[in-house]
């Protein structure tokens, strides 16, 4: 039978201070052995091989070992140290939760509570995959867990700390693990080559280390699978070969062909990456993550996020160089669209060729936005004084309707750059393109002089310009509804508020919806602070006819003899008498 350890077994930590990457959490628990400030149980919970149920073993070590230095490490030598190492120690006990988890269980290890250490002063228990335990299993496990004897000691560890009962939390002290670094991880595989007589690439071991997920046992894993296919010597090329990971190489490429806008050379690279068997929306996650890093480099202070090695480091800085921030965060916004679309999309290949597209041309897309305002501050128009102009005629392109058109006032300064200014076209593939909101001038049909002309540039702001203002812009809406009903609204001036008075909640509603008509008459007679003011006249109540009061019988008859005197003399020949009873 092979003698073969994995490496996960044969380089597991035996002292806190060869645990890579927990430093809070070694440092911790040696100054509260320093300090004989321990406590009676501890929960260790964070991801998949990060150290913790190593932590838990090196610190049930210690606790127990007979040669405990300054250092508080177990020394490894010692009786009590060599029995835990060989699986033959009695008062350190390990227990798998995710295979006990009933009540019987939990009692039998009560049970075993009440015995004292044979050897050394604790009696440690080790709980792994705690979470797994049933809530009968937690609450039966309460009592003992809050009140152990003075040798007792529990060392519970989880990686989902949620599926834990409060009542347990409350009573350990908790200690968080957290995801290894890769550079931590790749000098542990650098060591372990050593140590193996291994010689591996530095990229090869930063791309096991980015597989690894901050889990150094994972790690080690694909590090024995690389030794075993590749022997004693791993490449880098032999790594992404065989753990299915796209080459940096192809995304530097595309981006250079991006840069220099060949479209042709970027649809060839995702062919050939399709071709070599990786999935599309691979393709764009690590497009995605190239894109980040370029970012990143273009500031010193972010260079640190920056988590390749050195010899790509230099490639990344270089390529940072020759691409524009807006080109990056375009590309990085489009990257983003395309995997969010990506699973309702038909035609996955299609998809993501339309995404490079757009990428292919961003520097072109921008730039030519860019020219369209260029014109207009190169040859800036010269300002002319309107008010000392007369008024212009408006345009007449039919002769017989030029004589009955009515002559329309001279735009105010802030209309005419309003409605000259170059219509910008908001584009789903630009980043922060700004959404401007164009207003039209209203022309209006008053025909100022001079001297009537506010010193603003604008109309003077009476009651007879507002309303012919208003009734202008209404008519030029184009739209039925706003022309009924908002026409010939009573109107009234109060300052610089516009108080007009509406016969109904819907004409209110037409009136609220219409936001152009207050930014039209701002432009006119420019005044940016004028207000609008909408009353609705409540209808006046109208008296309802009071409820006739009933007749009597008394009442009834005058009415009858008012109706047919016959009927009255005939009761008086024969003295009738009717009772209203």
């Amino acid at each position: 039978m092979s003698s073969f350890v994995v490496s996960a077994r044969k380089y597991r930590p035996a002292r806190f201070e060869d645990v890579a990457g927990q430093e809070h959490i070694t440092t911790t628990l040696k100054n509260a052995l320093r300090n004989d400030h321990l406590a009676q149980a501890f929960l260790f919970c964070g991801p998949r091989g990060v150290g913790k149920t190593t932590c838990a073993r090196i610190l049930a070590k210690v606790l127990n070992c007979q040669n405990t230095g300054t250092d508080f490490e177990p020394c490894n030598t010692c009786p009590s140290c060599n029995a835990f190492n060989d699986n033959a120690s009695f008062n350190i006990i390990e227990l798998d939760a995710a295979s006990n988890n009933s009540v019987e269980n939990i009692r039998t290890l009560i049970d075993q509570v009440r015995f004292q250490p044979q050897q050394g002063k604790y009696k440690i228990f080790i709980i792994d995959e705690v979470h797994m335990l049933s809530q009968a299993a937690f609450n039966a496990f309460l009592k003992t867990l809050e009140e152990p004897p003075p040798y007792a000691i529990f060392i519970l560890a989880t990686t989902e700390k949620h599926k834990i009962l409060p009542t347990i939390l409350s009573r350990c002290q908790i200690f968080d693990f957290k995801r290894i670094q890769i550079p931590e991880i790749a000098a542990q595989l650098e060591g372990i080559c050593a140590r193996e007589g291994v010689s591996a690439e530095p990229e090869a071991l930063h791309v096991i280390a980015q597989k690894a997920d901050g889990a150094l046992r994972d790690a080690l894993s694909i590090f024995d699978r690389m030794v075993a296919g590749a022997g004693k010597t791993v490449t880098y090329q032999q790594v992404i070969e065989n753990l299915n990971v796209l080459d940096y190489d192809y995304y530097f490429r595309l981006v250079d062909a991006f840069l220099a806008e060949d479209l042709s050379q970027a649809l060839l690279l995702f062919d050939e990456v399709v071709n070599k068997g990786f999935d599309e929306d691979l393709f764009m996650n690590g497009l995605a993550e190239h894109l980040r890093n370029l970012l990143v480099c273009k500031d010193p202070e972010t260079l640190a996020l920056l988590e390749v090695g050195a010899g790509l480091r230099e490639r990344y800085l270089s390529q940072a160089l020759l691409a524009p921030h807006f080109f990056l965060l375009t590309a990085l916004n489009l990257a983003n669209d395309c995997d969010i679309h990506f699973k309702m999309a038909r035609n996955k290949r299609l998809h993501v060729e339309l995404y490079l597209l757009k990428m292919a041309y961003i520097q072109s897309t921008v730039e030519s936005s860019r020219g369209m305002a260029e014109p207009e501050k190169k040859n800036p128009e010269p300002q002319v004084e309107t008010s000392s102009l007369p008024p212009a005629p408006p345009p007449a392109p039919k002769k017989e309707k030029a004589e009955a058109a009515p002559q329309e006032a001279p735009l105010p300064e802030a209309a005419r750059s309003s409605a000259g200014s170059p219509s910008w076209k908001s584009s789903s593939h630009l980043v922060a393109t700004p959404r401007l909101d164009r207003i039209q001038a209203e022309s209006i049909p008053v025909n100022p002089s001079p001297s009537t002309t506010t010193a603003t540039g604008g109309l003077p702001l009476t009651l007879a310009n507002i309303q012919a203002a208003w009734d202008q812009y209404v008519e030029r809406s184009g739209q039925e509804t706003v022309q009924t009903l908002l026409k010939d609204i009573p109107i009234q001036l109060s300052e610089e508020t516009l108080v007009a008075t509406v016969s109904s909640a819907l004409v209110e509603n037409t009136l609220r919806a219409e936001r152009g008509l207050i930014e039209s008459l701002r432009e006119v007679f420019a005044r940016p602070r004028l207000a609008l003011h909408i009353e609705v006249q409540k209808p006046v109540p109208t008296e309802l006819p009071k409820a006739a009061k009933p007749l009597s019988n008394s009442d009834k008859l005058l009415k009858l003899f008012e109706k047919n005197p016959l009927v009255k003399e005939l009761s008086q020949r024969f003295a009738l008498r009717f009772d209203d009873h």
